[in-house]
């Protein structure tokens, strides 16, 4: 995408956005030279919510029995 100017990119700031998120590169220029690079963030991992495993593990109805190995002692 070729140099945008503030004035121009305060009138299609919308569009700009839109198009560093697809992978543009935007530039901002003033007075001829470069003023602003706009790129995305790197988007934040959202925190697991409680019970969201809820029913993908199990156990084994005889988990805390003793082992055969510790029967000795």
């Amino acid at each position: 995408m070729n140099p945008v100017t503030i004035a121009e990119a305060a009138k299609k700031l919308s569009d700009l956005i839109d198009a560093a998120l697809r992978g543009e590169e935007i530039i901002i220029t003033k007075d001829d030279r470069t003023f602003v690079k706009l790129t995305p963030t790197t988007p934040v991992k959202p925190h697991p919510k409680f019970g969201s495993a809820k029913g993908l593990i199990e156990m084994s109805d005889d988990f805390d029995e003793p082992l055969e190995d510790f029967k000795d002692y």
